[in-house]
């Protein structure tokens, strides 16, 4: 058998993901404490200014964008693991999806919680990418160069429970 050593990411740490033999592998997070953990991300959709009015009256035929685009982003942040093959199933005890508008779009974000062994930072960029493009979705009909971009994590937390 070929010995190899543990791949590396980025400043030299191990990758969890991966076993010494390079294969990919879900973590064992059996032997952690449970805490609780917290983790928001956001994002942009960038738009005209005609279909950021659109949304804004509630002009847009499929419905009210950004009450479907909650709802979808809530969904999916609970759909993670389906979506990511490595992700842990989750006891999420609060998925919060809000929007702001801006001159040049929507911002959205997604604070996601829970009480477990490792963190729902997927879950956060999970729920925000796909209220963004549910966005997209419902809006493509009368704007073809909308863009989702900078979709990031923008904050994690993890407390002991007491």
């Amino acid at each position: 058998m070929k010995e190899t050593s543990k791949p590396k990411g980025q400043e030299g740490q191990s990758l969890s993901h991966i076993d010494d033999r390079g294969d990919a592998r879900m973590v064992d997070v059996g032997g952690k404490n449970i805490q609780q953990r917290t983790a928001v991300a956001t994002g942009w959709i960038r738009m005209s200014a005609t279909t950021l009015q659109a949304i804004r009256d509630d002009r847009i035929k499929k419905g009210n964008v950004l009450a479907v685009a909650r709802i979808a982003g809530i969904q999916a942040a609970k759909s993670t693991p389906s979506l990511i093959p490595l992700c842990h199933t989750l006891p999420l005890d609060s998925v919060l999806i809000d929007f702001e508008y801006h001159d040049q779009g929507v911002m959205a974000s997604c604070r996601v919680s829970c009480q477990a062994r490792t963190g729902v930072e997927m879950e956060a960029l999970t729920g925000v990418s796909v209220a963004l493009l549910t966005v997209y979705d419902m809006c493509k009909a009368i704007d073809k160069n909308m863009v989702l971009e900078n979709i990031r994590l923008i904050e994690k937390q993890k407390e002991d429970l007491n």
